[in-house]
């Protein structure tokens, strides 16, 4: 046999993995099809779903009324009456504020969403993002309230729907953070009487539900002002919220805070540093990143309790769309008003956890 017939020695880079073990097929099998029982309610799963999307995508896209009366809507019966959004998609978003105005929370809005943008930039994590937000928050005020450059005074009691749910949410969920890092600190104080009135304030407060507070801070607070005096009633909501969560971050904040090493106490104590150097510089940092997932998730929750403000005659944006459904005409469509409200908490609240877990990622990858 010559030497150009003979067999060449095998590559082990030329050999590729069976088709069964790489992509689409792979995946399916090494994910869905990997086992008997795994295979079983994949197959289950599809069939329920084959069930489900087709009448869905009929009844919600392809015999749906997107601009039609509601009598139109009731007569047909079939398909989804999407009117019910968009007809009254400015009274839905806006509320109660008055309609040729509507450019004011809607710019109040756009800056909102512009600072928290902004913020999520690590890069931009210094004193003067605090200074950034106050000035966002009180242009956003006056935009809002009106009263001066020559805008419309507009009363608190018409400030409604989104916006309303957005500035009692974000701001609720920044001011809340740094008071919850507060306690947290001042239950783990060795000073007796810093730790018992943190202590009590975080036990008294996660023991009573938001509704009580919400309740006293419209009916009961106003009782213990001197006469004449009056607190804003956003404002007494606002920061029934903001004390209300911040004992729940305090607790999150206190797990952290215990899981952290001695050692790192131990070192940074023999580096020099006082007591707030040492929280700054070595311990907080290390903590927070700790909590980032329990800490997301009481955040997002104190973003849908925010529909709770009914109760003191707040209307957000879930509250608007009820009074939407009120009336005669689209009367009955509160399959599609809820489905719109539900997408919209749940785009707000994906975003925010979908930021935390690239945040923890990014922090892993620092460290």
């Amino acid at each position: 046999m010559t030497e150009s017939t003979q067999a060449k020695p095998l590559n082990p880079m030329d050999v590729k993995p069976p088709v069964v073990n790489v992509g689409v097929i792979g995946w399916l099998r090494a994910n869905l099809f990997n086992g008997y029982l795994n295979s079983i309610i994949t197959i289950i799963i599809f069939i329920g779903l084959v069930q489900i999307i087709p009448p869905f995508i009929k009844w919600a896209i392809l015999d749906a009324f997107w601009i039609a009366p509601g009598a139109v809507c009731q007569q047909a019966g079939d398909g989804a009456c999407w009117s019910v959004v968009f007809t009254n998609f400015r009274y839905i978003i806006f509320g109660f504020y008055p309609l040729d105005q509507h450019w004011r929370p809607g710019l109040a809005m756009v800056i909102l969403f512009a600072l928290v943008f902004y913020s999520r930039n690590r890069k931009n994590w210094k004193k003067s993002l605090a200074y950034i937000w106050i000035v966002g928050l009180v242009v956003m005020g006056l935009l809002m309230a009106g009263g001066v450059l020559g805008l419309e005074p507009v009363e608190t009691g018409k400030w409604s729907g989104l916006p309303l749910t957005l500035l009692l949410s974000i701001i609720g969920m920044v001011a809340s953070y740094p008071l919850g890092v507060v306690l947290a600190l001042g239950r783990q104080s060795k000073m007796p009487a810093v730790k018992s009135i943190c202590v009590v304030y975080i036990e008294l407060i996660r023991g009573v539900p938001l509704i009580s507070l919400l309740f006293m801070s419209s009916v009961m607070f106003p009782l213990f002002l001197p006469e004449g005096v009056t607190i804003n009633k956003i404002i007494r909501a606002q920061m029934a919220i903001i004390l209300f969560w911040a004992a729940y971050i305090a607790e999150v904040v206190r797990g952290g805070l215990q899981a952290i090493n001695k050692g790192q106490y131990e070192a940074a104590e023999s580096l020099g540093l006082n007591y707030y150097q040492k929280m700054r510089l070595i311990i907080l940092p290390q903590a927070l990143k700790i909590v980032i997932p329990p800490s997301v998730g009481i955040l997002i929750s104190a973003f849908k309790d925010t529909s709770l403000v009914v109760i003191i005659a707040l209307y957000d944006i879930l509250n608007t769309m009820k009074s939407t459904l009120a009336n005669p005409e689209w009367m009955g469509f509160s399959t599609e008003a809820y489905l719109f409200v539900a997408a919209l908490y749940f785009v707000l609240c994906w975003a925010m956890s979908n930021y935390s877990r690239k945040l923890e990622a990014e922090l892993d990858y620092k460290t």
